[in-house]
């Protein structure tokens, strides 16, 4: 019989980093289809992909009367589209440049007759290269790609696990192209004081007060994959709060709350080190900011 895959998998930066850059650029490819084909929803969850059953997909988006989903399958490692109108079309994940990936991916759609024009440029990195001229994000490594998806399936788990107790507007539970990290979100109900210098997608996505949590690999610098939570606006005070479990600690340069992965996995129980974090991140936000959460809270329901 084949090895159970583990739940929390080693996954060291340095060891799959090129795979992760070239992974990031191929998931905003896809993920502009769909901000062009999806309708408009507030703080722009019309943009992220989901986890599915074996990767990433962008669910059925609409297209002339008919559906086109796009999906990552990080397990036979395959980039798979499927019409509602019963085309199926498949080409491998394996090691190219983001050029070329572009190039294969445009003749697909072409194929099934698909005709969509995204903004051909990748957003939240520093020095973007077009897709159609990037050669220096090449590589593959399908262990990696498996890996991460492995991770962000026992995250999103129990991301969504943690937003049962929350009666509140909250996001899905969905992983952001741009970022490339995996979040949930919720809301008070509250207005939040507009930006100074915001752009139209930043006033959008921070137009309400907001408490996110996630999962990010360690791309933009960090080095290093970890939990995240945020509180925005920040309340006065976030950064002396004590979060669980004690590896936890809020780092004064990112303004947020970190847990980082091998913390996680080296723990006695990386599911409650995991649940220790979102919830009492969350506390120390809501109850600094002062939301009602007597409203916007339930016990756990039992079935």
């Amino acid at each position: 019989m084949p090895t159970q895959p583990l739940p929390w998998p080693e996954l060291r930066w340095d060891d799959w980093k090129d795979t992760a850059g070239t992974l990031h650029m191929w998931t905003q490819i896809v993920g502009k289809t769909r901000l062009e084909l999806a309708p408009l929803q507030n703080h722009w969850w019309n943009v992220p992909l989901y986890l599915s059953a074996r990767g990433l997909t962008t669910s059925a988006m609409p297209y002339r009367g008919e559906m086109v989903e796009i999906e990552f399958d990080f397990v036979s490692h395959d980039l798979r589209f499927r019409m509602s109108t019963g085309s199926i079309l498949s080409v491998p994940l394996r090691s190219q440049s983001v050029a070329s990936f572009y190039a294969e991916y445009q003749r697909c759609l072409a194929t099934l007759g698909v005709d969509v024009t995204i903004n051909a440029v990748p957003v939240e990195i520093a020095d973007p290269i077009p897709f159609a001229k990037d050669e220096v994000h090449h590589t593959y490594d399908p262990v990696y790609a498996h890996r991460f998806w492995r991770i962000l399936s026992s995250a999103d788990v129990l991301f969504t696990r943690f937003s049962s107790g929350f009666i509140g507007k909250k996001s899905p539970v969905h992983f952001f192209w741009g970022s490339f990290d995996l979040a949930v979100s919720r809301f008070c109900g509250r207005t939040a004081p507009q930006r100074d210098g915001a752009d139209a997608i930043t006033r959008e996505a921070y137009s309400h007060e907001v408490i996110s949590a996630g999962f990010w690999p360690g791309n933009g610098g960090f080095g290093a994959a970890a939990f995240y939570c945020y509180t925005a606006p920040t309340p006065a005070g976030l950064d002396q709060q004590q979060a669980r479990p004690d590896a936890a600690y809020f780092d004064p340069k990112l303004g947020e709350f970190l847990l980082r992965y091998e913390d996680v996995r080296s723990s006695s129980s990386p599911d409650d080190a995991v649940m220790q974090f979102l919830q009492s991140t969350y506390e120390a936000g809501a109850n600094l900011a002062k939301w009602d959460r007597a409203s916007l809270e339930r016990s756990a329901v039992t079935a």
